[in-house]
């Protein structure tokens, strides 16, 4: 079955399920009568995994086999990935803001006035320093 086919069965299980109470008793009968026939034609590794045993399990083992759950195991790994992703840009952001300010802490604690570092000949001098070391 594909989704399709899956998600119609689901919208047609609804639909019986608001007009249930309006139905006369021989469609009621004869709904039955097909629902028993599919079942016994159903292949025994179609069934599946939940608690299916008990009348108040039955909900709970729909649940776990429906599809909410394959959602949700979509969902959650995605926002985890979503929220990872964001905390690693904001410590990256960080880093970056802590390296600016240990630059901008050098620079105002150096001997050297502001205007020398916008002077062109200054860089040719670092380079030069660069290239001795």
């Amino acid at each position: 079955m594909n989704t399709d086919d899956i998600n119609l069965a689901y919208k047609i299980r609804h639909a019986l399920d608001e007009q249930l109470d309006h139905l006369p008793a021989s469609t009621v009968d004869r709904l039955a009568a097909a629902r028993a026939a599919a079942m016994a034609r159903k292949k025994p590794d179609a069934a599946r995994f939940g608690f299916a045993s008990g009348a108040g399990w039955r909900g709970i083992g729909a649940f776990l086999a429906g599809p909410t759950v394959s959602r949700l195991a979509i969902a959650v790994p995605l926002m985890a990935l979503v929220i990872g992703m964001g905390g690693f840009y904001q410590h990256e952001q960080q880093q970056q803001l802590a390296a600016l300010a240990d630059i901008d802490a050098a620079v105002l604690a150096d001997e050297l006035p502001l205007t020398a570092y916008l002077d062109p000949g200054f860089n040719a001098y670092l380079e030069s320093q660069q290239r001795q070391q």
